[in-house]
């Protein structure tokens, strides 16, 4: 979510509680909607839904208004609108901002409707001097810019961030069955390909392909944005995508990241809400051309 759309960065303490019933599969029909009836049991075997995610409502309205024969579903405090979209099954959730809350709503929905595939999309800010406010970013990589590790300094020798060293993350593999560390993700290249082949729909910036980086932080200091940009590569900053990625990287779903800026703090630009709805409608257009030329496709 966009830096500037000011966040409270504090998470409420059962998001935690909540992600490890859903994985232990020991959750309450009171956390779950509908437990004993699964909302996606309409949907054929085959045609397993398409997960598109968004923070706010200027990230998901104008896709709930594009699905056809639409109904709400709640899944504990998180809110779903399942549908169709060229007669495939799609479901647009509404995610809410921060990295727990993303990962809370990705693991209900995973485990509630069986997703083919998982798109997180809304606004970010800049980090690459090259990009401007409505130029989109296809998150070829993801990274948690949240996540560092300290040398030891003693007491008095101050605090030196630069220094800081990225921290891995665990995420499992399947083909071993292990547990191993990573430092970023990667989007699906089918998904960034369905992505590339609608670019020139965009017409009001650019469209290329970057990488995320993700954490309950909202930075505005130009040295700091520079860095990250520098250290980690990042081409914008949100709070969501890079706990998406790690839970569908677990569940071994495909994922994709897409991201408008909303505004470039280097070039000191000024916040656009309407961003968001040019994030929503390009991202309809992927998800049309995912849907034609993957899933109906092998139908």
């Amino acid at each position: 979510m966009n830096n500037l759309f000011k966040k409270s960065g504090v998470i409420i303490g059962i998001v935690g509680v909540l992600i490890v019933g859903v994985v232990l599969g020991i959750t309450s029909k009171n956390v779950l909607s509908k437990a004993n009836e699964p909302v996606s049991e309409d949907i054929e075997s085959d045609q397993r839904p398409l997960l598109i995610q968004g923070a706010m409502d200027v990230e998901t309205e104008i896709m709930m208004a594009a699905l056809e024969n639409h109904e709400e579903v709640t899944l504990g405090v998180w809110k779903y609108t399942k549908g169709t979209i060229n007669d495939y099954p799609v479901i647009i959730s509404r995610t809410r901002i921060g990295m727990s809350n993303a990962a809370a709503s990705t693991v209900l929905a995973i485990e509630q409707f069986n997703p083919v595939a998982i798109i997180n999309q809304g606004t970010a800010g800049g980090h690459d001097p090259d990009l401007h406010k409505y130029d989109i970013v296809l998150g070829k990589h993801i990274v948690n810019m949240g996540a560092f590790k300290t040398d030891f300094v003693e007491k008095g020798e101050g605090i030196h961030p630069t220094t800081w060293h990225q921290l891995n993350l665990e995420v499992m593999d399947q083909e071993t069955g292990e547990w191993k560390d990573v430092n970023r993700f990667e989007s699906d290249a089918k998904l960034l390909e369905a992505a590339n082949s609608v670019k020139d729909l965009h017409t009001k910036g650019k469209v290329v392909e970057g990488t995320i980086g993700s954490a309950d932080e909202w930075n505005k200091e130009i040295d700091r944005i520079l860095w990250l940009h520098e250290t980690l590569g990042t081409s914008a900053e949100e709070m969501e995508t890079a706990s998406v990625a790690q839970i569908a990287k677990n569940y071994a779903i495909p994922f994709l990241s897409i991201r408008i800026l909303s505004n470039n703090e280097v070039h000191k630009e000024e916040y656009d809400r309407t961003t968001g709805e040019d994030s929503q409608k390009f991202t309809i257009e992927v998800a049309k051309a995912y849907i034609n030329n993957n899933l109906k496709a092998s139908e």
